[in-house]
């Protein structure tokens, strides 16, 4: 096995297959032809005197000297493009970058407007997607370059995955206004036993914030007390202000409803703090398009420290 006669081009097409399980999806990724991704995937076997890849019910499958080339030739390959294109300086007033981010539904409402207000002006031709990602495939999406960061109630473990804090969040409680506990003092805040009491409707967002907030609810043994669930945090609402049941929704999105007149707040008791973090993947730690544009998150949305407030 002599290294100088390896074709590194090879290399990318065995990432592709890798991370597709196709050979016609890799090539598609890579502008190549079926033919001419099935010939690379020849001369990488002959290279490498291995199968690499088996047909399996469901796609390719690597082998065993397979698994252990792709995972670090993808992150050596990520890490040879950023140090190529990041040394680049950026300039946002003239780049057409696309950025892609990932952001639960809610992070969608909150987020992406102010963003995009400020890419608008600082970066007008620009262009940013809001990818949907299962929270437990961030990491994934990350590492192919599916999405360039996520924000959320995340906490990355995976090697390679870089994070910041940018605030901590609170989950709260909206009804109607005629709602009264059913039982005890109707004051600030609501008491274990008068949740117990009480229906809940939840938001189960499939991307960022992941089902936090049944995991709230089954820590407090009030799991059994959920009546509907909800796909979107924008409904929680319209179904608190229209029904019995209490609305869980966090605190961030109850700012945001304090000029409606129709709906009471309360505060949850002994409702655990989260943080929202940024993510990203370690090899665009020196790009200058994606270290301007976690700069930007930063700045707009960056509360660090500050926990949330009990007013």
């Amino acid at each position: 096995m002599n290294f100088r006669q390896l074709d590194l081009n090879l290399l990318r097409v065995l990432v592709a297959i890798h991370r597709t399980g196709s050979v016609t999806l890799a090539g598609k990724s890579l502008a190549l032809s079926q033919p001419a991704t099935s010939n690379a995937l020849a001369r990488l076997r002959d290279y490498f005197e291995d199968e690499l890849f088996v047909r399996a019910p469901t796609g390719l499958k690597p082998t065993r000297l397979c698994e252990q080339l792709a995972v670090d030739m993808h992150e050596q390959l990520l890490l040879m493009e950023s140090m190529l294109v990041g040394r680049q300086e950026f300039d946002p007033v003239n780049s057409d970058v696309h950025w892609k981010i990932s952001l639960s539904d809610l992070g969608e409402m909150m987020f992406l407007p102010k963003l995009a207000a400020a890419l608008r002006v600082d970066a007008p031709h620009a262009r940013l997607s809001n990818i949907a990602v299962n929270a437990d495939q961030v990491t994934t999406a990350l590492e192919s370059r599916q999405i360039d960061l996520a924000v959320g109630i995340l906490a990355p473990e995976h090697r390679g995955i870089r994070s910041e804090l940018l605030f901590h969040e609170r989950y709260m409680a909206v009804t109607s206004l005629d709602w009264k506990p059913p039982s005890g003092r109707a004051g600030k805040t609501l008491s274990l036993e008068q949740l117990r009491q009480s229906g809940f409707a939840v938001a189960s967002p499939t991307a960022t914030f992941h089902g936090s907030v049944e995991k709230m609810l089954t820590r407090m043994k009030l799991e059994e007390r959920i009546v509907l669930r909800s796909r979107h945090f924008s409904a929680m609402p319209d179904i608190a202000r229209q029904t019995d049941l209490i609305g869980i929704i966090p605190e961030m999105f109850v700012r945001e409803l304090q000029s409606r007149q129709d709906l009471r707040v309360w505060d949850i008791t002994d409702a655990p703090v989260y943080e929202v973090r940024m993510i990203w993947h370690k090899s665009t730690d020196n790009d200058s398009r994606h270290t301007w544009m976690r700069d930007l998150v930063c700045r707009l949305f960056q509360r660090f420290g500050k926990l949330p407030s009990k007013d």
